[in-house]
């Protein structure tokens, strides 16, 4: 499996107070160390975890956490952290099935920007999805940036990252998924989609959207209405729309079932 950042032994930066309390609650990648920037009540709960879980806390002047973090967005708390691994497609499928769930997956096709790709990541936990794929070129990878953005999510999610998304999607379709791209020209809406049974979600890129070449291997597309004079909602705001379109189906189709 490869690596967070595409590398073996430098460890990764968690920086916000979400995030690194997320990483040391879920407790699925050990942290190396905590750095504040001191130790008032705000950081009391954090402390306490930490020193629970024995990790070393360290407290640092503000100057030296702003050099371990973009633009000092820091909350003035960093935690060094041991790689992530990347997830496997058969592992969340496997962990689908073993919840005795349909398959649910998100594709990530080329999204750059890592604010964005971090709220996607958030979204998908918080929607039950079984794993998020991201091809290995054109794509942010599992930056501290991308962590922070997700607010512990990452924790708690599995990620995988590919070398082909074609060839992904008819792997996935010969595992049973149907496959759906969100494409703001489709004339069928979201809504019109049946997402109760395997499926994954194919999210474009910010500028281009789904790239042809993936596009056309997607078993349908559809469209998220738009009623005002912009032409198309931020990426990581319409995967949210069509992530809990598929919660609404599933939930009413497990009441429809318990009658």
């Amino acid at each position: 499996m490869a690596q967070v950042g595409g590398s073996d032994e430098a460890p990764e930066v968690l920086y916000g107070l979400h995030a690194v309390r997320e990483a040391l609650r879920a407790g699925t990648r050990p942290l190396l160390r905590i750095v504040v920037s001191r130790q008032d009540r705000q950081f009391t709960d954090l402390i306490r975890l930490a020193r629970a879980a024995g990790v070393p806390v360290h407290v640092e002047p503000k100057q030296a956490l702003d050099r371990l973090s973009p633009g000092g967005k820091h909350q003035g708390v960093i935690g060094l952290v041991a790689t992530k691994a990347y997830a496997e497609p058969e592992e969340m499928l496997a962990s689908a099935r073993a919840r005795g769930e349909a398959p649910f997956l998100v594709i990530v096709d080329g999204v750059e920007d890592p604010r964005n790709l971090g709220a996607v990541l958030r979204t998908a936990e918080a929607a039950g999805v079984h794993g998020v794929l991201i091809p290995e070129r054109r794509s942010v990878g599992l930056t501290g940036t991308v962590a922070k953005a997700a607010a512990g999510a990452l924790e708690h999610l599995r990620v995988g990252r590919v070398q082909n998304v074609s060839r992904l999607i008819e792997t996935l379709q010969a595992e049973g998924l149907w496959i759906y791209a969100l494409d703001p020209a489709a004339r069928k809406s979201y809504t019109a989609l049946d997402l109760r049974g395997p499926v994954a979600l194919v999210l474009g890129s910010e500028g281009k959207g789904v790239r042809r070449g993936v596009f056309q291997k997607c078993d349908d597309s559809a469209s998220i209405p738009m009623r005002g004079r912009v032409e198309s909602l931020n990426v990581s705001v319409a995967g949210a729309v069509l992530m809990y379109e598929v919660v609404r189906q599933r939930v009413s189709q497990a009441k429809i079932q318990e009658k």
